[in-house]
């Protein structure tokens, strides 16, 4: 008994953090007056596309460390699913990234917010430097080309 005690906190001490958040935690980087580029993706567990271009996000993170750039995956997944369904597939697919899911079940109070061209569709992603005065939304599945290719356009920009 004691050892499955132990198996379950070593376990839950693993499990990467996946807070379900508001609006107003994704609004701290829409907002951002840093010189860091955010590249906020959203996806979810249940969207092949979404879970296709994962990788691509997670080696453009790896590729930009100690420079400016910061990767947002935000889940569009239920909020009940969080337990069940995002954390082990975060952990399964040992995603780096910083990850959360969107706790805001009506998508038209915030929709615009992020972006008003933005039709609900996933996958979408936002790439955003408010110091550079940057900002390119697409709804489509990224490439790890086009991703790489969007961030250096972002990034040449002079502040």
């Amino acid at each position: 008994m004691l050892f499955s005690v132990l198996l379950t906190a070593r376990a839950q001490a693993q499990a990467p953090k996946v807070p379900a958040v508001k609006l107003a935690h994704l609004q701290k980087y829409l907002n951002s007056t840093a010189d860091t580029t955010y590249i906020i993706n959203f996806w979810a567990t249940w969207c092949k596309p979404c879970i296709e271009e994962l990788p691509h996000f997670e080696a453009v993170q790896q590729q930009s460390k100690g420079k400016p750039v910061k990767v947002i995956l935000v889940s569009m997944d239920f909020v009940k699913d969080l337990d069940k369904r995002v954390v082990p597939f975060v952990t399964r697919n040992k995603l780096k990234s910083i990850v959360f899911l969107l706790d805001e079940p009506d998508q038209n109070a915030w929709i615009d917010i992020v972006d008003p061209s933005w039709s609900g569709a996933i996958p979408a992603t936002l790439f955003i430097n408010n110091a550079r005065k940057q900002r390119l939304f697409l709804e489509k599945p990224m490439t790890l080309a086009q991703l790489q290719q969007h961030l250096t356009s972002t990034l040449s920009k002079t502040p």
